[in-house]
């Protein structure tokens, strides 16, 4: 099984992270007792810029609900073609060539899910199999690319294909100025990601693509549940949408676990630390990211992909670690023979984790 491809997508509406902070201080003034904090938290989060589904003097206008998910499906079906288009011609693929498709958000709801509007769309065949991933949030990424590995594993013949669309400032809350809010809005970008998971007896497994970067086989994958941890992320759901669930223990619970998760996946596969070459980590926050680096004690800028990606473009859930190895991809892809590991955790709380070798 091999990565065959990424590609990415982003709205075209692109803001300095000051100017995102204006404008949400200028709309919440009235609300808050000291506006000033909205700046303090922003330029506490790590980024630099972000693109947005929609200019910011629309989101005022957007109230409830309903019409935000309505403008969530729109943008989603037109942000998802354009990340499966671009992975699909990097490795000279068309839609006919795919026989399962993953989709995974947490940012909206829609039944059809994205994925069946696409199909209606763009010449998937009609015996696609199907799975829509919604819940999983962050974690999603990592999740569906494991969960494409075990289709592959089961169809080595085929191809299979995980696309992610997250437009985070749809779930900006008006009636909510509390510090999670306010860390949320600061933090999570909009974006969309796809890729290409190529069965082992596939062309594009079995040789190295002419006119692209052969991306990594997929050696082994592993879930981790921690229990009693649901008040750690995740998302209340009401009329007014998705209001954030998001306890400042994030780093807590990613020093308590990652290293004894990393360290046991690695002895089951007959690896060390040691042996692994680079980590393809999400971009959770400068937090999260800090304590990946701690706890897994890992040289200055072995995580530099996702502080840049964190930068350029904010956290995108579940899109953030796929972008993150597209990355990687495309400028700094391993040697020939090397470990590197793919990792994201995510509500529930959770983790998972996938050894590729170049």
């Amino acid at each position: 099984m091999r990565i065959a491809s990424v590609g990415t997508a982003y709205p075209p509406h692109r803001y300095s992270q000051a100017q995102i902070s204006e404008a949400l201080t200028a709309r919440w003034q009235d609300r808050m007792e000291e506006p000033r904090l909205i700046n303090r938290l922003f330029v506490n989060c790590g980024v630099d810029f972000r693109n947005l589904v929609f200019p910011l003097d629309v989101y005022e206008n957007l109230s409830g609900f309903g019409p935000t998910n309505d403008a969530w499906i729109v943008a989603a079906v037109e942000l998802g073609e354009k990340a499966i288009d671009t992975a699909l011609a990097r490795v000279g693929l068309t839609p006919a060539d795919i026989s399962a498709i993953f989709f995974a958000s947490v940012t909206g709801i829609a039944s059809p899910t994205i994925d069946a509007r696409l199909i209606n769309r763009m010449p998937f065949p009609t015996s696609i199999k199907r799975t829509p991933i919604f819940g999983l949030g962050c974690v999603a990424g990592a999740a569906g690319i494991s969960r494409a590995s075990d289709y592959v594993r089961a169809f080595p013949n085929q191809y299979a294909l995980l696309l992610s669309v997250e437009l985070c400032s749809l779930t900006w809350q008006d009636n909510d100025q509390s510090i999670a809010n306010l860390i949320s809005c600061g933090l999570f970008g909009d974006g969309a990601a796809a890729v290409v998971i190529a069965g082992s007896e596939t062309a594009l497994a079995k040789r190295t693509c002419a006119t692209c970067i052969s991306g990594p086989k997929i050696l082994d994958t592993r879930s981790t549940f921690y229990r009693h941890t649901e008040h750690i992320m995740g998302w209340d759901i009401g009329d007014m949408g998705f209001k954030i669930v998001l306890s400042p223990d994030v780093p807590k619970v990613v020093n308590e676990h990652l290293r004894g998760n990393v360290e046991s996946f690695l002895t089951d596969n007959g690896l060390t630390l040691g042996d692994i070459s680079s980590y393809i980590f999400h971009s959770g926050g400068p937090k999260v990211l800090e304590a990946m680096e701690n706890t897994l004690g890992l040289p200055d800028n072995a995580l530099e992909p996702s502080w840049r990606s964190l930068r350029e473009v904010g956290n995108l859930s579940a899109a953030s670690v796929l972008a993150v190895l597209e990355d990687v991809l495309v400028n700094a892809p391993g040697k020939p023979g090397t470990y590197s590991i793919l990792a994201a955790m995510g509500p529930a709380f959770c983790s998972e984790l996938v050894l590729l070798q170049w």
